[in-house]
């Protein structure tokens, strides 16, 4: 058996090497300076070459800077009023029951009928980077920097589904990971009506990439939810949402279904999704895919919008989350304020790649930095130096194929996890851990 001796502490500084939390199966990279740029982005790879990007929050827009750490408060009289209801009495069921469909409706009467439901949502962010001093220390022209804050606003979709103000969108509108932000600050929602409603969140969850905010009206239109089971290829759709913002609110696209259970990959998070080439842009996130008969049968997420290596540009591919898949989140999130059953290690990690392998005798895989008080790793025994080289007797050589392994199981399931500790191979059992929230 090779031996393995290595300071994790040494590689990290040599190679820049980013921990990555397995609680959130996000990266926490350093935040980049913040600009004038097309959203909050969601890049998600189809096949080599193809990227899908966020077709989804509008333009991080007057960004201004920021030297003080204040965060502005949600409304406290939505939050006084519904932080003692029980989220499970106010759990809905979005899909419709009875065996009709409905009466196909033109056009028209689907913009008719589902305008008042869908809304437009704006969320402040402060963004945090490091600004450069100037000053320069040391052969290699080392910079001096600072960290300084910025205030930036980014703004979506979503539809409503109870009368009493409740607000299905995606994570990615409330959430941004890309840049370090987190949660936002503040949300707001603006009803088609023009009045506008301070938000509060409910639940949310950035590997399905759906929320679910409150607001304090009532009265409101709830759209009515398809079966996205029952979709056919070919089948007309329409898409309502706000494109780049509040200044184009409303527009109407249309197509058909392109494509249904698509398997795509957006943020290391794999996704089962429905593709259309209805028009889909920045600001449409969040926003309803609609079918013949005026139902939302998918909340649009992400778009394809880069191009194959051949130079061959790419239009109308975007996708949706299904309505059914929509339907079981949104209970869950309304219920618990998470997705429950979703399987967890406890543990931080990074990768080791060929390369780092090679400098410092360490086997390719996924070095564990930190293992949870409790957690599954813990109670198998797993510590922190131990390197994870296979699940379920499959190689893995990176968190995030670690990560698709642990998903194939359910809370309260068994993985079988082979790692290298003292230079020799280990193999163990661990109960998964359910993860009770997104934070």
């Amino acid at each position: 058996m090779k031996e393995y001796n290595f300071d994790i502490n040494e590689i990290n500084e040599e190679n820049n090497m980013t921990e990555k939390n397995e609680f959130c199966t996000d990266g926490h990279n350093s935040p980049k300076p913040p600009r004038k740029r097309r959203g909050l982005k969601i890049a998600a790879t189809l096949m080599a070459m193809v990227m899908v990007s966020a077709g989804s929050i509008a333009v991080y827009r007057q960004i201004e800077p920021s030297y003080q750490n204040g965060v502005t408060a949600v409304s406290e009289e939505v939050s006084e009023k519904d932080s003692a209801r029980s989220l499970a009495a106010q759990s809905v069921s979005l899909i419709k029951t009875d065996d009709t469909a409905g009466t196909e409706l033109s056009t028209e009467e689907i913009v008719e009928k589902l305008l008042p439901s869908v809304v437009g949502i704006e969320s402040q962010f402060t963004v945090t980077s490091q600004s450069n001093s100037g000053y320069f220390f040391g052969f290699g022209g080392f910079e001096n920097q600072m960290p300084s804050t910025s205030q930036a606003t980014a703004t979506g979709t979503g539809v409503v589904i109870t009368e009493n103000g409740y607000v299905v969108t995606n994570a990615h509108v409330i959430y941004d990971s890309e840049y370090g932000a987190g949660l936002a600050d503040s949300i707001s929602v603006l009803l088609n009506d023009d009045k506008s409603y301070d938000a509060e969140v409910v639940g949310y969850d950035t590997d399905c990439d759906l929320a679910v905010l409150k607001i304090n009206a009532d009265g409101l239109t709830a759209a009515e939810f398809g079966n996205s089971d029952e979709l056919h290829l070919g089948e007309s759709v329409i898409a309502i949402g706000n494109p780049l913002g509040f200044e184009l609110m409303d527009t109407v696209t249309g197509g058909m279904i392109s494509g249904l259970n698509r398997s795509i990959t957006i943020n290391d998070k794999a996704m089962t999704l429905i593709q259309t080439d209805a028009a889909i842009n920045s600001g449409n996130s969040g926003g309803p895919l609609i079918n013949k008969y005026g139902q939302v049968v998918g909340i649009n997420s992400s778009k394809m919008s880069s191009s194959y290596s051949s130079g061959a540009s790419i239009e109308g591919i975007g996708f949706a989350i299904p309505s059914n898949e929509v339907s079981a989140i949104v209970d869950d999130l309304m219920k618990y304020g998470y997705v429950t059953g979703k399987p967890q290690l406890g543990i931080s990690c990074q990768d080791v790649t060929d390369t780092i392998s090679n400098m410092y005798n360490i086997p390719v895989g996924i070095y564990v930095t930190n293992v949870a008080d409790g957690g599954a790793a813990e109670k198998a025994g797993l510590q922190s130096g131990d390197v994870i080289t296979a699940v379920d007797g499959e190689t893995v050589k990176t968190s995030e194929e670690l990560t698709a392994k642990k998903n194939l199981h359910k809370a309260g399931e068994s993985v079988e996890i082979t790692y290298i500790r003292n230079g020799r191979e280990n193999t163990v059992k661990v109960v998964l851990d359910e993860v009770k929230s997104e934070s």
